[in-house]
């Protein structure tokens, strides 16, 4: 569109003034933690909840007293004018002229100085340690009165900050985040991959994508690595943007790790219903995330891995876990799946219908009519929300790993370490038999606990929980001959040693507690909650 944001590339001096700039605001700079201890606990709260009336009174306090930070998150996070002189004071190298080329601010007849665009810092600690940024995109709702324009550019949200803390970040040779938005998977997957392409459909997208990679370019003359390595300045991976659909621009290329928060909204196919670049890709039901699941192998290198988010649909009379597993027949690689949240349609349509900005009335009741009459055309019960992790093998075909599962409740922590564990836990269960098995020494998980519940005055627990303080925080119940089992693995003796101790103190068979515990202790290992610690058959 004639009213994109100017490509950063041709500003080059405008953008290491303004990162300069905004490195150096207020003593602290423009962060995360520093604009959170400008608004307090209050404000900040509320604003994370996207409730701004607090933080607008605290920045309006803090512009009172001529507090620089507060003129930059006036316009740049709550998307509110400033008199241009407040801004200037904030902005003493780059200047009002200098953010308006960058297509930041405009200024207005009565002497202010309006946004036009939203760029917030953004703190993130993934596997690779603690990064700090600076992300643009387009104004908020709460900047924006109504309906978001149809080609709005999503700032840093749930979905996408849940990816990025998803993401195996192993050393890679070259990367691809596919629907790359305001560049926030592009920004992670520099740190760990030689070369990153980028790619979306939107060029508004692009171009803001290009000035959050371009402030991070800047940003290591000023400070080093994020990680805080002076010698790691400048190590930034160069990032290919690319204009296209899908795995279009990229086709006939191989990736090492494939990323990706696509469009991957069902959305009615209706005149009456706004399509969204950022969240709808115009295909029918759960038709694109089916697409991607069943084709990004042809873009992924022999041991490369894609970790997609998206949408299911629940159909009657075919469970999900028969249907989504069927695209990963199709894919012809290892899959993983991980359903996190199940919407009912009506639950589904209204998120939706206020994710673009619709405000309550007949307009919004009408939307989320189109979107009912949608999902029952197809007899859709529920849709599934979660993470699809697929990796395609060195060598042969897929089939060391299928797994469709239901895992609620909040994770614990950054995930990607944890899916690489269950990765490289899947190939080794695929090659152990069960004599296999009984002869490694295994161990707990450092991160996991017990715990053991009975009746007042009982002599022994009725219930025993394994629980996983990491990953996707699991708890497990087990049986009496497990928990044994499970309590005597320190590395020191092989699992069939333990399992004969187990049975004798049990006094059962050593055959029948076998047959109890090495299936669980397959799921324990495969799960994460034991590990194998030896590297070779036990003696």
């Amino acid at each position: 569109m004639s009213d994109d944001p100017p490509d950063p590339a041709r500003l080059p001096d405008d953008v290491a003034a303004l990162a300069e700039d905004l490195d150096r605001v207020g003593g602290a700079g423009y962060r995360v933690d520093a604009v959170a201890a400008l608004l307090g606990p209050v404000a900040d709260a509320a604003l994370h909840r996207e409730q701004p009336v607090p933080a607008r009174r605290a920045v309006a306090s803090a512009l009172a007293q001529g507090d620089p930070l507060a003129a930059l998150v006036a316009p740049l996070v709550l998307g509110a004018a400033v008199p241009e002189a407040d801004l200037a004071r904030a902005l003493p190298r780059c200047g009002v002229d200098g953010a308006a080329r960058l297509g930041l601010v405009r200024r207005t007849d009565d002497g202010l100085v309006a946004p036009l665009v939203e760029l917030r810092p953004y703190a993130a600690v993934d596997a690779r340690g603690p990064a700090d940024w600076w992300v643009a995109s387009d104004l908020g709702e709460m900047a924006v009165p109504g309906p978001l324009r149809t080609d709005h550019v999503l700032g840093i949200g749930g979905a996408s900050t849940t990816l990025a803390r998803a993401t195996v970040r192993g050393e890679v040779g070259r990367a691809l985040d596919l629907g790359t938005g305001c560049g926030v998977q592009a920004l992670h997957l520099r740190r760990h991959a030689r070369e990153v392409v980028a790619t979306d459909v939107s060029s508004r997208a692009l171009r803001l994508a290009a000035l959050t990679l371009a402030l991070d370019d800047a940003a290591p003359d000023l400070r080093g690595s994020p990680g805080g390595d002076p010698s790691a300045a400048g190590r930034r991976a160069p990032v290919d943007l690319r204009r296209g659909s899908l795995l279009e621009p990229v086709a006939g290329e191989e990736f090492d790790l494939v990323v990706s928060n696509p469009p991957f909204v069902i959305t009615p196919r209706d005149a009456g219903v706004p399509a969204y670049d950022y969240r709808d890709g115009g295909a029918v039901g759960d038709a694109l995330v089916q697409h991607l699941v069943e084709h990004v192998g042809d873009v992924l290198a022999p041991g490369g891995t894609a970790q997609l988010l998206g949408n299911w649909e629940h159909r009657e009379g075919e469970p999900w876990r028969e249907r989504v597993g069927a695209w990963l027949d199709a894919s012809g690689l290892d899959g993983w799946v991980v359903q996190r949240e199940v919407l009912d349609p009506a639950a589904y349509a209204e998120t939706w219908v206020r994710d673009g900005g619709q405000p309550p009335g007949p307009a919004f009741d009408a939307l989320v009519g189109a979107w009912l009459d949608d999902l029952a055309a197809r007899r859709v019960e529920a849709v599934g929300l979660g993470m699809v992790v697929l990796r395609r093998p060195r060598t042969g075909a897929g089939g060391r790993l299928r797994r469709l599962e239901e895992v609620a409740g909040p994770a614990a922590g950054p995930l990607g370490a944890h899916v690489a564990d269950v990765l490289a836990a899947a190939d080794l269960l695929a090659d152990l038999d069960d004599a296999g098995l009984a002869s490694r020494r295994l161990r707990v998980a450092d991160d996991v606990t017990e715990e053991r519940h009975a009746r007042p005055g009982a002599e022994h627990p009725e219930v025993v929980l394994l629980r996983q303080g990491s990953g996707f925080g699991r708890v497990v119940r087990v049986g009496t001959a497990v928990a044994g089992v499970v309590g005597a693995c320190d590395g020191e003796l092989p699992l069939g040693a333990l399992v004969g101790a187990v049975a004798a103190l049990l006094e059962r068979p050593a055959e029948e507690v076998a047959a109890e515990v090495l299936p669980a202790v397959r799921g324990l290992v495969g799960d994460g909650l034991l590990v194998v610690d030896d590297e070779g058959v036990a003696p």
